[in-house]
């Protein structure tokens, strides 16, 4: 085993028991990182992962795994197949959401690519809809992205436009004649349409 490392040496240190001695420990540190980052790199992925990370990514999962009758390929293909199951983020399958929970034509989703920005007009009257769609939005959304919210009117708004004039009386004169809290600083009057 210590030939590992004394090749990469010049040859009189071959001769030296120290160095064969470290030699010989060096390769035993090696060999011991070499499978410890095999194992770190087979545990990246559910089909080659061990015993306990199946066991931690089926806790995160909420399974409840009988080891006494299921085969950990079973398991392996379970784990698979819940993050198979949950649909990734489109813009097309988030416009399905929408258009099932608020109406056919009702909504428009954008993305800002460049910004992160999830950008969803929409156009709700009823409350509890509208709580259900930033849910939904949420759960679907990633998690890098900004979500913001535009509401659209289609019927259009009417403005009526008034102007009124309501008369204010000073009650206090700045000359040092008045007592403070004996009455209000001014008096406001009845409220009169401007015409």
């Amino acid at each position: 085993m210590s030939d590992r490392i004394l090749i990469h040496l010049p040859e009189f240190y071959e001769q030296i028991d120290d160095f064969k001695q470290l030699a010989s420990t060096e390769s035993v540190e090696l060999i011991l990182v070499k499978e410890a980052s095999s194992k770190l790199l087979n545990n990246q992925f559910v089909m080659t992962a061990d015993l306990p990370t199946i066991a931690r990514v089926e806790r995160l999962l909420n399974i409840q795994a009988d080891p006494g009758t299921e085969t950990i390929e079973f398991r392996r293909r379970r784990i698979v197949n819940r993050f198979q199951t949950k649909p990734p983020f489109t813009v097309r399958y988030l416009q399905q959401l929408l258009d099932a929970l608020v109406g056919d034509g009702l909504t428009v989703v954008s993305i800002d690519n460049q910004n992160f920005v999830l950008t969803v007009t929409v156009e709700i009257e009823n409350a509890s809809v509208f709580r259900e769609v930033i849910y939904t939005i949420n759960k679907v959304k990633p998690a890098n992205m900004v979500y913001r919210q535009n509401t659209a009117v289609s019927n259009g708004l009417r403005l009526k436009e008034s102007i009124s004039r309501r008369p204010v009386t000073w009650n206090y004169k700045l000359d040092g004649s008045w007592k403070l809290g004996e009455k209000a600083f001014a008096s406001v009057g009845q409220e009169v349409p401007f015409v």
